[in-house]
C-alpha cells in the first residue's frame, strides 16, 4: 500500500554575502526583468518597416527619461559609442541602453539610478573582443566623463567590435 503522506515544502531563504537574510529580488531587479520580457516579446513580433532607427529611438527615449547626471553620461556615451563603432546597433537590454553587433550585445550603460548605486557603469559582455590574458575588466564605474576617459572608452569600443 502506498503512503499518502503529505510532504511539506519549506521556503528557501536567501542570504546575502554579509549574512543578512534577503527577501528575493529587489523592486529594481524585478523591473529590469519585466523590461527584458517586454523587449523579447517586441522582438518576437517585429513590425513591418522596423529597422535600426527603432532601436536608436528607443535608446534615446530611455536616455531622455533618466535623471541627471545619468542622462548626461548616457548621452555622451551614446555619441562616443556610435561614432567609434558605427557597425553597432543601439537597442534596449534589460531596460538599459545597449549596443549590439549581429544581434549580440557588446556593451551597455547601467545608470546609477537604475539600482540606486553611487556610480553609473559601462559594461561589456563576453561577446566583446576585450580578452587580455587570464584576467581583464568587463565593467567600468563612471562618475563623469573627461577627454582622457572618452578616448579610453572609444578605444575599448573599437577593440570590442574588432
Amino acid at each position: 500500500m502506498k503512503s499518502t503522506k503529505k510532504v511539506e515544502q519549506s521556503s528557501v531563504k536567501r542570504t546575502s554575502g554579509n549574512g543578512t537574510k534577503g527577501q528575493g529580488f529587489t523592486d529594481e531587479e524585478l523591473d529590469a526583468m519585466k523590461e527584458r520580457a517586454r523587449e523579447l516579446k517586441a522582438a518576437a513580433r517585429p513590425r513591418p518597416g522596423a529597422d535600426k532607427l527603432d532601436g536608436t529611438t528607443a535608446v534615446l527615449e530611455k536616455i531622455a527619461g533618466m535623471p541627471e547626471p545619468d542622462r548626461t553620461l548616457a548621452n555622451r556615451l551614446h555619441v562616443i559609442i556610435t561614432q567609434s563603432a558605427p557597425v553597432l546597433t543601439a537597442r534596449l537590454w534589460y531596460g538599459m541602453p545597449a549596443y549590439a553587433k549581429d544581434g549580440n550585445v557588446l556593451c551597455f550603460f547601467q545608470p546609477a539610478s537604475k539600482f540606486k548605486m553611487r556610480y553609473a557603469t559601462l559594461g561589456f559582455s563576453d561577446e566583446a573582443n576585450l580578452d587580455a590574458g587570464a584576467m581583464w575588466p568587463n565593467a567600468y564605474a563612471l562618475m563623469e566623463l573627461r577627454p582622457a576617459g572618452e578616448q579610453t572608452i572609444a578605444g575599448l569600443v573599437k577593440r570590442a567590435v574588432s
